[in-house]
């Protein structure tokens, strides 16, 4: 993947070469309204600087970026009433990542809205739970 900066559409957005309809940013961070909605009030909290996924966040730009979806999240809250809000963000083509440039969706829901999102449990035994830990241990 890993576009460049000049052809990345978030850049773009982001030096304001392309429109959109930005409801708010910081230093790091722009939210701006997704043109692809699920349900009104849909935004993107994408980031400043370009980096490819979450992987590629510094911890004063994670920090950023979850604390503009908390505050998209209030806005959506306010303005909208919503039954509820998912934050969604993908790293990677298997994770559905389709814009190579990291950012979160911030997306009110109510009940039968036609957005589904489901996993198969497999509830691992303890044994192989400890395993892995310990090389995520290992990894940190």
């Amino acid at each position: 993947m890993g576009e460049s900066m000049d052809n990345c559409v978030f850049c773009k957005i982001v030096r304001g070469e392309i429109p959109a309809t930005v409801v708010f940013q910081d230093e790091l961070t722009l939210a701006f309204m997704d043109i692809g909605s699920v349900n009104p009030g849909h935004m993107l909290v994408a980031a400043k600087p370009h980096v490819e996924n979450l992987q590629g966040m510094d911890e004063a730009l994670a920090c950023a970026m979850f604390r503009s979806a908390a505050r998209a999240a209030r806005a959506i809250e306010s303005a909208c009433a919503p039954a509820g809000i998912s934050v969604y963000q993908a790293n990677g083509v298997a994770a559905g990542q389709t814009v190579f440039h990291a950012h979160i969706h911030v997306l009110p829901r109510w009940e039968n809205d036609g957005l589904t999102f489901t996993w198969p449990v497999k509830n691992p035994p303890r044994e192989e739970l400890e395993k892995v830990a310990a090389q995520l241990r290992t990894a940190l």
